[in-house]
Parts: C-alpha cells; sequence; structure tokens
C-alpha cells in the first residue's frame, strides 16, 4: 500500500504548485463512460480501489473515497493501509464531498477538478455546493498526464461498420431525424459526446472499451453538417469511406476544444454529460443550451430489426446458458470447479454461437457469501471452490451483433436452508409481480419499483440498486434513460425499450440471492383511458425450482412461472442434443 501513499503524496506535491486545497478524482472519462478505457482510470490509480463507481478526494492531510453498497464490501477492503476514509454514498448519516471539503477547508480555499473527466451537471452542482463554504472551484489540467509514468495510451482499435441488417435503420436517416430535433429545440448544432450515442448514430462499433462495443470520438452535428473527431489513424479506408458516403468529415480527436471555441454560429445544444472543459470551451463563443441529447430517447426504442436482432440473440445465450447449467449440475460434484473456471466455461458456450462478439460485461459468479457481495469479481486470489450444497449467485451477459443479453440466476448446486429458500422464493415473487405488471402511457419504472420490492419490504429487507435498466441494441448494457429504482426517474417507458427485471438480497457472509430476466416494453391494449402496456420476457433460461417454496406463491405467479418455462423449453428445444432436452424438460416442468 505504500505505492498508494505515494501516488498521493505526488498529488499533493502538484496541488501545491497549483495553490488548490484538494483535488476530486471521479470515474469518468471526457464521455461520462461507465466503463472507461484503461487511460482515464485515475481513481483506481490513486486509490487502489478497483470498483467501477467512486470518486477519490485528496486535501492535504486527508483523503476519502465515496462509493454506493454495490461496492462497500470491497472497498472497505481495498482502502485499508492507503489512509483514505471509506464514505459510504446515499446513506443518510454520509456527509456530501461539498460538506465534507467544507468542514476541512478555511473559506477562501480552492478545490480543483479535471473538467475533461467531470460531466457539467456535477461540476455546476459542486461548484454552488461548495460556494456555501465560500470554497472555490477550479479546472485545473490533468494531472495524471504528469504523475502517471507508465500510464496506458489512449486505445487506437479501429471501429466498424454495423450493416443494415442488423441496425435496421440508415446512418444519414439518423443524422437526419437529429437535425429535425435541433430545429425544433431551436439550435445549430449539438455536440455528442457520449460513445454508445455515437455508436449508435453512425452504425459503427468499436472495441475501445471493456465489454462495450464503442469506440473514442466526439460527433457535431449542425443543422447543415455531420463532423467525427476521432484519432484519424484509427480509420480503415472502408469506414472512411463509408463516413464519406454518409457525408460525415473527419477530423483529430484532439481538435475538438478549440473547433467549439471558434463555433460562431448561434445557439448550441450541449447534454448536462458534456465534459466540463467542453462546456465552458463552447460558452466562450455560442449560447448554450443545457438540454439531454435526442439520441437518448431514439437509441432506448428499438426497431423492429433490432428487436428482431434481440429475440435471435437471447435464443442463442439461452442455449449458451442452458448448455452450462447442464455442465454445471453434474461438474460441481467433482469439488475441483471454482468461480473462475465455471466463468471460463460459460465464456466458452457462449462464445461458440454465432455472432458472438464477447462478454457485455465482466461475470459476477459469486458462490455463498460471496454472492452477498452485489459487483463480486472473482480473482485468482479470491475464487472460492464451488461445492454440491448452497447458492450460486450468476450474473452475466454477451455481446451479439444482433443484440446483447444480461441474465442473473441463483442456483441452488445442492443443499439449501429453508432461510435461502424462502428468501430465494420472496425475491423470485417480487420478479414475476413485475413481469406480468400492465401500466399506462405516462408511466416511469419509479412508479413500478415497488411491484419487485413489497415482498422482501413486508419481511423487513431491501436492496441498495436499481431494479432494472436498459439495454443497448449491441451497445452498452446499462442504458437510460428509463429504469426502474426506489429514487424518482422521470423517463417514461415506451413500446420498443428493453429493461431488465432484477430484484435481489443480500445477507453479508451468508449469501445474495437475484434473479434476472431483460424484458421488452410491448403494446397491450387501448380503452377509454388510454394506451396501456406490458412487458415481453426476451431471455430465454429456466429458473432454478430447486429453492422455490410453492405454497409461497400465489396461483396467478405459478401460472407465469409455468408459462414462461414452457416458451423456454419450445424456443430452446430445436437446438439441444437428447440429453440437454431431457435435462431443459425436467428443469422446466410445471409446479403446481
Amino acid at each position: 500500500m505504500n505505492r498508494i501513499s505515494d501516488r498521493i503524496e505526488a498529488l499533493r506535491r502538484f496541488m501545491q504548485t497549483k495553490g488548490i486545497s484538494a483535488f476530486i478524482v471521479p470515474s469518468t472519462d471526457p464521455h461520462s463512460g461507465e466503463y472507461v478505457p484503461a487511460h482515464w482510470e485515475s481513481r483506481k490509480w490513486i486509490s487502489g480501489f478497483t470498483g467501477s463507481a467512486g470518486t477519490a478526494v485528496i486535501t492535504m492531510s486527508q483523503g476519502g473515497l465515496w462509493t454506493d453498497s454495490r461496492y462497500f464490501l470491497q472497498a472497505e477492503e481495498q482502502l485499508q493501509g492507503s489512509g483514505l476514509i471509506l464514505f459510504k454514498d446515499r446513506l443518510p448519516e454520509t456527509p456530501s464531498i461539498a460538506d465534507w471539503l467544507g468542514s476541512i477547508l478555511k473559506p477562501g480555499e480552492k478545490v480543483g477538478i479535471d473538467g475533461w473527466v467531470n460531466s457539467t451537471s456535477e461540476a455546476l452542482q459542486l461548484q454552488k455546493a461548495l460556494e456555501k463554504y465560500h470554497l472555490e472551484l477550479v479546472n485545473v489540467e490533468d494531472p495524471f498526464h504528469l504523475l502517471w509514468r507508465d500510464r496506458p495510451s489512449l486505445p487506437l482499435n479501429p471501429p466498424f461498420i454495423l450493416p443494415l441488417e442488423y441496425s435496421g435503420e440508415a446512418c444519414n436517416q439518423k443524422i437526419s431525424r437529429i437535425q429535425a430535433i435541433l430545429k425544433e429545440n431551436q439550435v445549430n448544432g449539438i455536440l455528442i459526446s457520449a460513445l454508445d450515442e455515437i455508436a449508435w448514430t453512425l452504425n459503427l462499433r468499436g472495441t475501445d472499451v471493456h465489454c462495450n462495443p464503442v469506440f473514442v470520438s466526439y460527433l457535431f452535428i449542425t443543422s447543415t453538417s455531420s463532423t467525427l473527431y476521432i484519432q484519424p489513424d484509427k480509420l480503415t479506408d472502408e469506414v472512411r469511406r463509408y463516413l464519406e458516403t454518409n457525408h460525415v468529415s473527419i477530423k483529430d480527436y484532439t481538435q475538438i476544444a478549440q473547433e467549439l471555441e471558434e463555433h460562431k454560429e448561434g445557439c448550441l445544444q450541449l447534454p448536462s454529460s458534456t465534459n466540463y472543459t467542453l462546456y465552458q470551451a463552447a460558452s466562450k463563443s455560442s449560447q448554450v443550451k443545457l438540454l439531454e441529447s435526442p439520441v437518448l430517447y431514439l437509441k432506448s426504442i428499438k426497431n423492429a430489426t433490432e428487436i428482431a436482432g434481440f429475440k435471435q440473440a437471447m435464443t442463442r445465450d439461452g442455449v449458451a446458458m442452458v448448455r452450462f447449467l447442464y455442465w454445471l449440475e453434474n461438474a460441481v460434484k467433482s469439488g475441483t470447479e471454482t468461480e473462475l473456471s465455471i466463468d471460463q466455461k460459460l465464456y466458452e458456450f457462449r462464445s461458440a454461437q454465432e455472432n458472438f462478439q464477447g462478454i457485455s460485461f465482466d461475470t459476477i459468479a459469486g458462490y455463498q457469501e460471496h454472492g452477498a457481495i452485489v459487483h463480486y469479481e472473482a480473482t485468482e486470489e479470491t475464487a472460492a471452490t464451488l461445492k454440491p450444497e448452497g447458492f450460486l449467485l450468476l450474473d452475466s451477459g454477451g455481446q451479439y451483433l444482433d443484440g446483447t443479453t444480461d441474465i442473473t440466476r441463483t442456483i441452488a448446486l445442492g443443499h439449501v436452508t429453508e432461510e435461502q429458500k424462502k428468501d430465494y422464493t420472496l425475491i423470485l415473487k417480487g420478479f414475476i409481480q413485475l413481469s406480468m405488471a400492465h401500466f399506462p402511457y405516462g408511466t416511469c419504472g419509479t412508479q413500478l419499483d415497488v411491484l419487485a420490492r413489497q415482498f422482501i419490504w413486508k419481511e423487513g429487507m431491501n436492496y441498495g440498486h436499481g431494479t432494472g435498466h436498459g439495454v443497448g441494441h449491441f451497445l452498452n448494457v446499462h442504458e437510460g434513460p428509463h429504469q426502474f429504482r426506489m429514487n424518482h426517474m422521470p423517463a417514461l417507458l415506451l413500446p420498443g425499450m428493453t429493461v431488465t427485471n432484477e430484484p435481489g438480497v443480500y445477507k453479508a457472509g451468508e449469501y445474495g440471492v437475484r434473479t434476472e430476466n431483460t424484458m421488452l416494453i410491448v403494446d397491450d391494449q387501448t380503452t377509454d383511458f388510454g394506451e396501456f402496456y406490458k412487458f415481453e420476457a426476451l431471455t430465454l433460461c429456466p429458473i432454478d425450482l430447486k429453492p422455490i417454496l410453492p405454497d409461497l406463491l400465489s396461483p396467478e405467479e405459478k401460472a407465469w412461472l409455468n408459462d414462461y418455462h414452457q416458451k423456454v423449453y419450445t424456443t430452446l428445444n430445436p437446438y439441444l442434443s437428447e440429453e440437454e432436452k431431457n435435462w431443459l424438460k425436467e428443469a422446466t416442468k410445471a409446479i403446481h
């Protein structure tokens, strides 16, 4: 841990040269990505905490790390000896970063951020929160450019074209739709910096970000032109010709700030997720409207080709899962399989499927107490050996040219306790109730979230993560703007959107339970009261029947589960061997 202490001291020397008393290091990159290329993993480098979400704050004498409930256990372990205090984000007793800095800094002192890796919304909120303590927020150059000697370079992987047979809508049509919205918003142009939005708009995909098929770039669309800012040597001749055909100009990635400073044609639209440095650059010569990117909604509502692709990808993914589960049932008896080895085996089954492009996130394979760590990732040091008893929580997904999958199953590897069975069944009840929901136009995910939580709430239990998120089409596995959450998220649930359903319960040091399907929002009926929608399950994989306490399920819940299992069996059966078919028939038998 001395290495971390040395890095923090080096940052403090940098802070001294800039006259700042604190420096904030978020987990993000210039594109506000959830998963970031190694080049921007500065928070991981300075703190030693490897979770995907968290913010480090370093002052001249103290330091802290804020992260959410998914990572409390992991952060506690990884921060030991670093001198950094763990602040458990979103708990009532935990101070905000601004409040903590306000309690230890003197009025007039400066708090530094690197504006390239802080979104405009976060920077403006932080600025306002610090003002009440008479602290000044300043945008400074990236310190890690100087301090991080073996820093990974920017990724140089070439993007590739996603053919129309998968995307379902041509690039120039998408740009025209965006330009029509700019006209409605009375703006002259928009900067798109979210990498999945750029990939969707241009029908290009890449491999710059782990698990996310995107490429590092910016896209600037005006009423008359489109420009892609990218490292030019990344582009193949084929992609260059494709962009030219679609009237998309190419400029160097590093020119974007200067070009925005010099853009003097009217009003620009910037999403609040745009990094703060580019917001400041654009504000120098243009009026800026902070408005949500239109691509957020355009992308979230899948077209008929994308929906058909999702269903094809889910079928292939389901075949891989069934083959894995059939294999696991026998393999676990050997006493040699670990959380890591089963992850590798699942990858083998997925990679044998047509159109497979890699995993959609790092697999979470948590046996017994590791299942209680919400975003657990096994390592050589921590990987538990599986035994024919207890629960295995397995959360995984694949990227395919025609869709993205995300599925969790909790599997009884042998004997499980009555408490485990009860928790498993209560989570299944909530999962089924949300799956069966019918709801009118105007509903957002917050209004349905209680359906999944109601039964565990009655038992005094809860979970800290959201109940569901959107899923991209051969794009990021986490996609907005819609989701199921306890806190208010106003984005409407609309037909064509994909969304996960993943309630869980986690008992530290014992076990975790989560069941997850990806669902599609579809039309239900139109009545005198308006349009109504419902969910269609896209994920095709049996839900383990062994830990269910049938008496806790209502007749309606049993009927849903039996119907779902019948669909799983009918759809996957043609692709399986005789042994696998027999196993699946037993795994999907009706319960009474």
